[in-house]
């Protein structure tokens, strides 16, 4: 898979201009006030970006000009909604975006089985996101996701999880010749003692669950099964599933936050 081509969804990608920092923030005002003709100049300005993005998806066997279509589109996402009061980078706000448009492509077109109840919280879960940040115009916390779904938080980020492929946090997902962006960049630094510890107090109140209780999670959170087909394998009603379902919960949190 070779970008260096003029074959690209036709375009010559050699021949590709790039901005600098203080032309795109020139660009992003222009396109804010209505100008047309900088908005189209941004795009083009920044598609080396998005030939950037996706090479990290080379090893997916996808037709490159799929991948760079579906990349200018989050681009322009990118564009669209760039916030000119925060004090970054164009490309670090606009490379996260393309990679989630991208993501979101080969999901649909993924022939790794995830349940649909799954799939359609994680989806929904996405959608929420987006929301929150277009109101907000700041990253949501888990917390006000589940919040709005009426969901668990275990419940999200379980399904959110089930349809994310794990990278290398030292993958570099690009660079435009001084300041390279890693994954590791793109998420916020969580791995604190008292986090390392949470994590070990959970595994332990796993552990003191009845088999029975075990099970039950394994069904609906591992294997993305509804209450219904887990009463069904189990032998005995969605309300006790349901029931004991909380009750493991309840069980796992109070280990947590009591030790």
């Amino acid at each position: 898979m070779k970008f260096n081509k003029v074959d690209i969804c036709g375009i010559n990608t050699s021949g590709l201009k790039v901005l600098k920092e203080e032309e795109k923030m020139s660009l992003l005002r222009k396109s804010r006030e209505g100008d047309t003709r900088a908005r189209d100049e941004l795009i083009s300005g920044n598609l080396k970006l998005v030939l950037s993005v996706i090479q990290r998806f080379s090893n997916k066997n996808e037709n490159p000009d799929d991948l760079f279509q579906v990349g200018c589109i989050g681009l322009i996402k990118a564009i669209d909604n760039f916030d000119l009061s925060q004090n970054v980078r164009f490309s670090t706000y606009a490379v996260p975006m393309i990679i989630g448009e991208i993501r979101r492509y080969l999901r649909d077109n993924n022939p790794v089985r995830v349940s649909r109840s799954i799939r359609d919280t994680a989806y929904h879960a996405m959608q929420v996101r987006e929301e929150l940040i277009n109101r907000t115009q700041k990253e949501p916390t888990v917390e006000e996701i589940a919040e709005r779904m009426n969901l668990s938080r275990e419940s999200v980020v379980l399904a959110l999880e089930a349809i994310v492929e794990p990278v290398s946090l030292y993958e570099p997902v690009y660079s435009d010749g001084g300041d390279t962006i890693y994954v590791m960049d793109q998420i916020g630094d969580n791995n604190t003692d008292e986090n390392w510890i949470n994590e070990i107090l959970i595994k332990q109140a796993i552990e003191e669950l009845s088999e029975r209780e075990k099970f039950i999670l394994n069904l609906r959170f591992m294997q993305g099964k509804t209450q219904t087909e887990v009463a069904k394998e189990v032998g005995i009603s969605q309300a006790q599933v349901s029931r004991l379902e909380k009750c493991a919960i309840s069980k796992i949190k109070g280990e947590q936050f009591t030790k």
